[in-house]
């Protein structure tokens, strides 16, 4: 039932409240009634208000929902036409009202929940970790396999770049005198390097040559 009080001549005052767990006080609304001659046959004429330094009410705010609660009156009004109805329109503000409190705060409980649920899986995914599908195993695998054989190409690349400066510089095999007869490379011989030795050579050729023949 409405809590109501006659504040001065025309005005109303009401509490409307949201959820018990709430630690405010109630809102304190105050509907003013301008009664016409032909009241009750005529509608009165409705105003709402908060009082004077008022503190803000969270969750209800008169300046925005004025009309929204002012509208849900008419349907009384026109159903109480010619009967005394002002303990009625009372009635029924201070339900609206609370009814517009308790769907602002399910609302924002609503996405308290849903960032709280997102915390919490957020923190079992570092104790489950992530789940392992068909896919997501094949491209794990695949880049896998793609480092391993970087990795032994790599290292092969290293040995060998090794291997070659224990080894050193490879010296050229140089060709004896009959490996350059049978190629055809005597006549090939540099004039510096012709002298008796290399006549000699030549001869010393030539006599093998002919014992093979």
């Amino acid at each position: 039932m409405a809590n109501q009080s006659k504040i001065q001549s025309g005005q109303l005052g009401l509490k409307v409240e949201g959820s018990p767990s709430l630690i405010h006080a109630p809102a304190i609304l105050l509907l003013q009634v301008n009664y016409p001659d032909a009241y009750p046959d005529k509608p009165p004429l409705l105003d709402l208000s908060n009082p004077p330094n008022a503190a803000k009410y969270p969750h209800l705010d008169i300046q925005e929902d004025k009309s929204r609660l002012l509208g849900a009156l008419q349907p009384v009004i026109e159903e109480n036409m010619g009967m005394a109805m002002v303990f009625t329109l009372v009635s029924t503000l201070k339900d609206s009202a609370e009814l517009l409190i308790s769907e602002r705060q399910r609302a924002v409980q609503a996405l308290k929940d849903v960032e709280a649920a997102k915390a919490e899986e957020e923190e079992n995914k570092k104790f489950h970790g992530t789940a392992v599908t068909r896919e997501s195993f094949l491209a794990w695998r695949a880049k896998f396999r793609q480092e391993s054989e970087e990795d032994e190409r790599r290292e092969r690349e290293e040995k060998e770049t090794e291997d070659k400066k224990k080894r050193g510089p490879k010296e050229e095999k140089k060709m004896t005198g009959r490996e350059l007869w049978e190629r055809g490379l005597v006549g090939k011989v540099e004039e510096d390097d012709e002298g008796e030795d290399g006549l000699n050579e030549m001869e010393r050729l030539k006599i093998e040559q002919s014992k093979i023949s």
